[in-house]
């Protein structure tokens, strides 16, 4: 079923005349400084009087239309993002696709056919360096000029720091969880990192082992992080487990040529073949490495074990499933 608190392109817009305070960007992880701008978006409509909270953002990171060889990876997918804001108590998401032809929309027609005619827009929230339209020509500017002839306010939001004073980025969170270091972009996000996809066939060696293992289909949504092995919780099926993840090519066989996710459920024997599983990433266990043959790869996968078992809180023995 659609979930009809999200639309997708201008011509899809609500056009209600229902007063709107709104908010631009990419959103990319929807992260601790995002949530901070949704709980402002959300005070300030209160505060107003204002009928609706809608955050616009993109199908895509404008770079990948603008400077494709400088685009990085997004942190989530557009459902997993569309989702998140929701969760945070946004009324409406509009996903504008992020199109050469809407790259090129002039800064006036975005005023006019997105916020006022669209939206009805009351309040726009903002951060001081603020760019729409064609080669980023609308700033802060020309955007309370806009509000002012068309009787909507613009209202600032300040950057949100982590303890240290660093700004809390989606491009920080990025280089944190490319050399795995997850607790520390889950400080960031205000969430574990997490991936979302498949349950596929494997080479099955987890179950020879002793571990058997969730094998993950590429192109699972979210960031994977660094290769390595990470204390993880499963979520499938409105049921969590907790999981011992590897993330890399299995060096010790040398038969797997892309990256891949394994996921082995810790005190539970469940066929998860075909259905779709998320995994949060808790903390990160060691890197991957080659062993010199299969058994000494069990040892050190049970050593891992009793290491994920203590992060996640379980009991240290193997328990009855």
């Amino acid at each position: 079923m659609t979930d009809q608190r999200v639309v997708t392109g201008i011509e899809a817009l609500p056009r209600d005349g229902c007063r709107s305070a709104v908010t631009i960007g990419k959103f990319d992880g929807v992260h601790l400084g995002h949530q901070r701008v949704l709980e402002r978006l959300c005070d300030e409509a209160a505060e107003r009087g204002i009928d609706r909270t809608v955050v616009i953002t993109f199908d895509r990171n404008p770079l990948e239309v603008l400077r494709p060889e400088a685009a990085p990876l997004p942190l989530i997918s557009i459902a997993q993002k569309t989702e998140a804001l929701l969760q945070a108590g946004v009324d409406l998401v509009v996903v504008i696709p992020f199109t050469p032809e809407f790259a090129a929309l002039a800064p006036d027609r975005f005023v006019d056919d997105v916020l006022v005619s669209g939206l009805s827009a009351a309040c726009v929230l903002v951060g001081s360096d603020v760019r729409y339209g064609a080669n980023g020509a609308g700033t802060l500017e020309t955007l309370r000029a806009a509000g002012e002839a068309h009787g909507f306010d613009v209202a600032l939001v300040d950057d949100v720091c982590v303890s240290d004073g660093e700004r809390i980025s989606s491009t920080g969170i990025r280089r944190l969880l490319e050399v795995g270091h997850v607790a520390e972009a889950a400080a960031a996000l205000g969430r574990l990192p997490r991936i979302r996809s498949l349950v596929v066939p494997g080479h099955q060696r987890g179950r020879t082992l002793g571990y058997p293992t969730a094998n993950l289909a590429h192109g699972a949504e979210g960031f994977i992080p660094a290769d390595g092995v990470y204390a993880c919780w499963m979520h499938v099926n409105g049921e969590r487990f907790g999981a011992a993840v590897s993330v890399g090519n299995n060096p010790t066989f040398g038969d797997v040529p892309e990256k891949t996710v394994e996921a082995h459920a810790i005190d539970v024997t469940v066929d998860l073949y075909g259905q779709t599983v998320e995994l949060e990433f808790v903390r990160f266990i060691r890197g991957m490495r080659k062993f010199p043959n299969a058994e000494a790869l069990a040892h050190q996968m049970g050593v891992d074990e009793l290491e994920i078992r203590e992060v996640l809180g379980l009991p240290a023995e193997p328990q009855a499933s």
